[in-house]
């Protein structure tokens, strides 16, 4: 029995879309506008080709004029600055208990972060929550 094995050349062609870029410098911290974005025709380095998707976020490095602005560039903006007081809110199973934390960084809604309890001086790591409150989920042992 003969087999035939047929072999295809594969061609690597760039891909052509819509791609999100900074329309001006934009600085790092800021919320972006839908003057601050806009879309060019060539290939894509990214996801992002649409404004909806960036307008409103905060931008996490600085942006440069002309350059694509990647999903690493742009985050939800930040709730909780460095060194705000914020309430932890630790949480194992039924048990809940609330204290007071310093944040060591910023962060944004559902982001992580660090924060030193105030009264243990312990740091924790916890999600950002709508209230500005960070929760601790404690392991089940």
């Amino acid at each position: 029995m003969l087999r035939l094995l047929i072999i295809f050349p594969v061609l690597a062609v760039p891909v052509h879309a819509d791609t999100l870029v900074a329309a001006r410098t934009v600085r790092s911290q800021a919320i972006l506008g839908q003057e601050d974005v806009r879309v060019v025709p060539g290939p894509t380095d990214g996801p992002l080709n649409d404004p909806a998707q960036v307008v409103g976020q905060e931008t996490r490095v600085v942006l440069y004029a002309g350059r694509p602005i990647r999903p690493s560039d742009i985050g939800p903006p930040a709730v909780i600055d460095r060194n705000d007081l914020v309430t932890l809110r630790y949480r194992a199973g039924a048990l809940a208990i609330i204290a007071e934390g310093r944040a060591l960084n910023r962060a944004g809604l559902g982001d992580r972060v660090r924060v030193m309890n105030t009264s243990s001086r312990t740091t924790v790591t916890g999600k950002v929550l709508s209230d500005g409150s960070v929760e601790i989920s404690v392991p089940h042992s």
